[in-house]
């Protein structure tokens, strides 16, 4: 049994193409190949913590990840994040390995599956990307943009000057042009292709600042007491996409739209769908997308078996 740390796996990332592999797990859950089980959630006094878990039918591992977020340990000098993946053999149950990645590794596939996403669905060009949330999640999302998006105009809402300031100074230095805001209202008037990254529990993006032609990512709200959108911009949006309808139905902004009686669930197309082709994505420049994002195990089961993989061929 190998146990890997957070150092090492920050190591091994950077030889790894996650793409592929995170939109084949994707493909292959919507086309019915991945046994993902309802996620087990604990919601804490000051934080939370969710266990997803899964396996790929005729795959060599299934992963049990535990995922927590407190999101006051900045004030203490902690990251909100953390947490670990156990990838087990489906031939004999045998715990294989350990990642200990405090949450780092679900981090990595939640920005991973944006970029997928804006790859899919985000209009042609982009002229201005909005990130609405300063913290880990919204760093990483436009980290990884870059590879699927040419624009580097970039606006950021966040809840303090000084995180703001932080986040500027931080993502300046990766080559994008950032301008920060209290005001997501501006936001929305000024940016195409926009990605929440928030734990809110209340609307952050209104339905009367929705300008045509936008795409928003949505991937903060994976409980059913979260939400970032007003439940009016899916209502109106021409497609609504999820990573798992069965969970969207349950949790994320799906959840509250249908609960508002702003949708019903025939208007959800699946993510994998649309990587595949056997769905439609964005078909013009005017349509108004919106993608669900509340994470799903096969995401766990993609980035666990490639880091381990990478691992071991680095052992020998």
């Amino acid at each position: 049994m190998q146990i890997i740390t957070l150092e090492q796996i920050k190591l091994i990332l950077p030889s790894l193409d996650l793409f592929p592999e995170i939109e084949k797990g994707f493909k292959a859950y919507s086309e019915g190949k991945v046994v993902v089980p309802p996620i087990g959630e604990m919601i804490l006094e000051k934080g939370e913590v969710h266990i997803k878990y899964g396996f790929v039918r005729g795959g060599k591992y299934y992963v049990i990840k535990i995922a927590s977020g407190f999101y006051c340990n900045p004030e203490y000098g902690l990251s909100s994040s953390n947490g670990l993946m156990l990838l087990f053999s489906q031939q004999t149950g045998e715990l294989e390995c350990i990642l200990l990645d405090e949450g780092h590794l679900t981090n990595i596939r939640t920005a991973v599956a944006g970029a997928i996403v804006a790859k899919h669905l985000a209009p042609d060009p982009v002229h201005r990307i909005g990130i609405v949330g300063a913290g880990i999640q919204g760093r990483l999302q436009l980290h990884y943009l870059k590879d699927v998006v040419a624009c580097r105009e970039v606006m950021v809402w966040g809840t303090s000057t000084k995180e703001l300031d932080l986040y500027r100074i931080d993502m300046e230095r990766e080559g994008f042009r950032i301008e920060t805001t209290g005001d997501a209202s501006l936001l929305q008037r000024q940016c195409n292709l926009i990605v929440t990254a928030t734990p809110s529990k209340r609307p952050l993006l209104s339905d009367v600042y929705l300008e045509e032609g936008t795409h928003i990512t949505a991937v903060g709200s994976d409980t059913a007491d979260k939400q970032e959108l007003d439940p009016e911009i899916l209502q109106h949006a021409d497609l609504v996409v999820a990573d798992s309808i069965v969970q969207c139905m349950e949790r994320g902004e799906i959840f509250k739209a249908m609960e508002a009686g702003k949708m019903v669930k025939n208007k959800v197309v699946e993510l994998g769908n649309i990587i595949s082709g056997t769905s439609t994505g964005r078909a013009n420049k005017e349509q108004i997308t919106v993608a669900d994002l509340t994470g799903v195990a096969v995401q766990d089961i993609g980035i666990a078996t490639a880091v381990y993989s990478a691992f071991r061929g680095h052992a020998g």
